[in-house]
């Protein structure tokens, strides 16, 4: 049973930051397997953000609230730290910056609509693995 005073505050620290630092190392080992120069398009910024939407859509949909520390370890540390909105702004500013428009504009575009969809898909997913409807 849950603690209705919630997770305790040092605890759930503890458990955000050993998930991080699982997910940033994840991070970086997709970033160095999958390198791109500034100013080209960011494969490791779309796989590590896309897999990432799915994998915390699809934990949201299985893994109960009463389970607060499962949810900050590996939604907040592993997954928050493994996934980069900031790494995704920096490379289509980067973009920009070497007069790529169309090609920032793309890839801008065509991130938010594959992370949503990636998103939705570990929903459901997940909703099927445990037999759940989605909403």
């Amino acid at each position: 049973m849950a603690d209705p005073a919630g997770p305790h505050p040092g605890l759930a620290l503890l458990a955000v930051g050993i998930g991080g630092v699982i997910g940033s190392l994840a991070r970086a080992a997709l970033t160095v397997a999958l390198p791109h120069d500034p100013g080209t398009w960011a494969w490791s910024t779309s796989v590590v953000n896309a897999t990432g939407c799915f994998a915390l859509a699809a934990l949201l949909a299985v893994l109960p609230p009463h389970r607060p520390y499962a949810r900050l370890l590996v939604g907040t540390g592993v997954l928050g730290s493994y996934t980069t909105f900031s790494a995704f702004s920096v490379d289509a500013v980067q973009l920009l910056d070497r007069g790529r428009a169309a090609t920032a504009g793309a890839y801008a575009v065509l991130s938010v609509v594959v992370m949503l969809a990636a998103a939705l898909a570990g929903r459901r997913a997940a909703a099927r693995l445990v037999r759940r409807p989605t909403p």
